[in-house]
């Protein structure tokens, strides 16, 4: 016993050493993550930007209004101002280029009513260098025309600002989580000392992924946001994986066992199961590397890290600490009066609901498929876009700057579709491609921006109606992209890179699915050994996931939500980046929930060999755990909804809600109700696959 101690504070050190390291590195790590990254690389559209930079026609990274100011003097004038403030930042060491309509004769830089023009910046360096810069760059426009009205907007400007306001965000979701947070630890586990067991592990996991995603930034893009993915996941697992251990830790002391033999016991049953569901969870994030989006890449690294971080604390501090603890892991619970007796034998609510489920599980079932399909069935109108300033409110300045530039500008930048031709009848073939491309539906104008008769190249611009990502400006990219040119053609633009990330994303789609369901199926199969188990899990997991989905497209693309949630804009899309990380992020807590279910619902169809009973007895004994773990998922997921970003909304919502539709209505009723029906065959195998279950019965004290 004293060896064990003595490895258990060897354990108890190295993760104290751990936290200090990773504390004192976490600030050069958040200097080495990067923003942005919602637009898929290697499409068409991306082609098209960089053949425009180098032919000297960049894409703006950030514009600036100047306009007289209300109620000011009218000298000097509009047109002057912009001249200056060209000639001042052509001198500024962050930028590349800069152009306005005095100097490239380009009207579309002109307001409708001549009051405004803009200033286009094209910075130097990259996305995170460039957004380090903006703020100097704008102080030297201001001060180049004192007198006159200057606003930022533009992508920099506005990446700038949705990083800014996220992180007061979340500083403040997380006050406004906490308290509810610990009284919900405290109430599942049944004491204060049990329930900061779970934030440690959650610590110690989120606080060590930031450095090692620091160490990937130097070979991939990582975004901040995948910082804040990374503690939304952390703590779920941390939570999850706690919970089960430390609960079956006291089952087995309830029944008579040591510490020493319950923490075995522990270790061989759910410490089997936190192994099998990190592994499953690891594979759900890992399938979105596929699609090529850097952002959604850095949210899978981040929580692919962070999951195998929160297992690995899970099984080796939990235990250690409980080793030191002893019985003063359980101490004060000021729940206490209000608690029924624990004797180990489950939920009695949880163990009423599953009886009476498994006495008819073609009705319970039928009926929980029903709701779910309601709640599904708007996913199918789901329309994909990319994140912009939209996602700011309305009187953020740099949305405000950027809803002005689209009501009184002609063509807005984020409304010009660029296209690059090239090949030796280029430049001769440019007026007459012109003139069929203003004749293009959804097309208001064209011109040509440039003329490279040396490169044998010709960049034309043209404005379209619809803003990026409706239907109709969709339609009009496909459009252009049909056009007959005098050459080969690359057309890019904001509508472009939109609609090359929505099918970048849905080519991608097919392939993420296969290769999850393959190994979800290999893991599955191998935590079972069965075959009908795991395909049962999937096709309830997609049931859960639709049911999420379709309540997200209500809330957040048809607008619904914003009375309830704190008034956004509603876009008519979903970023694609985002909805697909929510959607690996609930199949990752379902696959979790389904591990915790089936390990247990197995564990005792082995003890009895009854189907019906198993089942009871599994849900009995996990349902209070899992709407427990759920609950606490939601609370801290949840808080987002406070936020002033509707992309963190988003995904607070649409993990919280994904989290309780599974751990509720799909583990507490629809689960129970298909094996109840499925009988016997729910463990039905090949027979040279059947092998024992490596899932011991409970050890009992005295034993090893």
């Amino acid at each position: 016993m004293d060896a064990v101690r003595r490895r258990a504070w060897l354990v108890v050190a190295c993760a104290l050493l751990a936290a200090v390291c990773a504390g004192v590195l976490a600030p050069m790590a958040f200097s080495a993550l990067s923003t942005g990254g919602a637009v898929a690389t290697d499409t068409e559209a991306m082609r098209a930007r960089r053949q425009a930079e180098r032919l000297g026609v960049p894409s703006p990274d950030l514009l600036l209004t100047v306009s007289q100011r209300p109620g000011g003097e009218r000298e000097p004038s509009v047109r002057d101002s912009a001249t200056a403030m060209t000639e001042t930042l052509a001198g500024q060491r962050d930028v590349k280029a800069v152009w306005s309509a005095e100097t490239t004769g380009d009207t579309w830089l002109r307001s409708k009513d001549g009051r405004t023009l803009l200033v286009a910046v094209r910075l130097k360096g990259t996305d995170k260098e460039r957004k380090q810069a903006a703020p100097a760059v704008v102080a030297a426009a201001r001060s180049a025309v004192p007198r006159m009205q200057v606003e930022p907007s533009g992508e920099v400007w506005a990446n700038r600002e949705i990083d800014e306001t996220i992180e007061r965000d979340l500083s403040r979701a997380e006050l406004l989580a906490a308290p509810v947070l610990f009284v919900v630890l405290v109430f599942a586990y049944g004491s204060v000392v049990s329930a900061l067991l779970p934030v440690v592990v959650a610590a110690l996991a989120i606080g060590c992924t930031i450095p090692v995603l620091a160490l990937l930034a130097q070979v991939v893009d990582v975004s901040r946001v995948a910082v804040n993915a990374a503690s939304a996941i952390g703590f779920g697992l941390a939570v999850d994986y706690s919970l089960f251990l430390l609960a079956r830790v006291r089952e087995e002391t309830l029944r008579g066992g040591d510490l020493h033999t319950a923490l075995a016991a522990a270790r061989r049953s759910s410490g089997r199961s936190v192994a099998f569901s990190a592994a499953a969870v690891t594979v759900c994030l890992a399938t979105a590397l596929l699609v090529p989006v850097p952002m959604l890449r850095a949210l899978s690294l981040a929580g692919t890290v962070v999951t195998v971080l929160a297992a690995l604390v899970a099984l080796t501090v939990l235990p250690a600490g409980l080793r030191l603890l002893g019985p003063r892991a359980q101490a004060w619970d000021p729940l206490a009066r209000w608690r029924r007796a624990r004797t180990g034998d489950g939920s009695r609510f949880w163990h009423r609901t599953t009886t009476t489920v498994t006495a008819r599980p073609l009705l319970a079932g039928g009926l929980a498929v029903l709701l779910l399909a309601l709640l599904a069935a708007p996913f199918t109108h789901a329309q994909l876009g990319i994140v912009d300033e939209r996602t700011l409110p309305s009187s953020a300045p740099a949305a405000a700057a950027a809803e002005r530039v689209r009501a009184e500008f002609t063509a807005p930048p984020e409304r010009l579709l660029t296209a690059v031709v090239t090949g030796p009848q280029a430049t001769d073939g440019a007026p007459a491609y012109g003139d069929r491309l203003a004749r293009v539906p959804g097309i208001t104008g064209v011109h040509v921006a440039r003329v490279a008769p040396s490169a044998e190249a010709v960049v034309l611009l043209a404005a379209t109606a619809a803003a990026p990502g409706t239907p109709e400006a969709d339609s009009a990219v496909r459009k252009v992209r049909q056009t007959p040119a005098p050459g080969s053609v690359a057309v890019g633009g904001r509508a472009a890179e939109v609609l090359d990330t929505a099918d970048a994303v849905r080519g991608a789609l097919p392939r993420c699915l296969l290769l999850l369901a393959v190994g979800l199926l290999a893991l599955l199969g191998a935590f079972t050994r069965t075959l009908v188990a795991p395909l049962k899990a999937l096709l309830v997991a997609a049931a859960s996931l639709g049911a999420s989905l379709g309540a997200l497209v209500v809330l957040f693309q048809d607008g619904h939500g914003s009375a309830v949630l704190g008034h956004f804009t509603a876009t008519g899309t979903l970023d694609a980046s985002t909805l697909l990380f929510v959607l690996f992020i609930a199949l990752a807590l379902s696959v979790d929930y389904e591990v915790f279910l089936l390990g247990r619902i197995r564990e005792e169809y082995d003890r009895c060999g009854d189907n019906r009973t198993s089942i009871i007895e599994g849900v009995a004994r996990t349902g209070r755990l899992m709407t427990s773990a759920a609950a606490a998922v939601a609370i801290s997921t949840a808080a987002m909804a406070a936020s002033h970003v509707a992309l963190l909304k988003f995904i607070g919502i649409g993990v919280a809600l994904g989290a309780l539709v599974d751990a509720v209505l799909v583990r507490g009723v629809l689960v129970p109700a298909v094996m109840a029906a499925l009988g016997p065959a729910n463990w039905w195998a090949p027979a040279r696959t059947r092998s024992p279950l490596l899932i011991t019965t409970p050890v009992k004290k005295g034993e090893s």
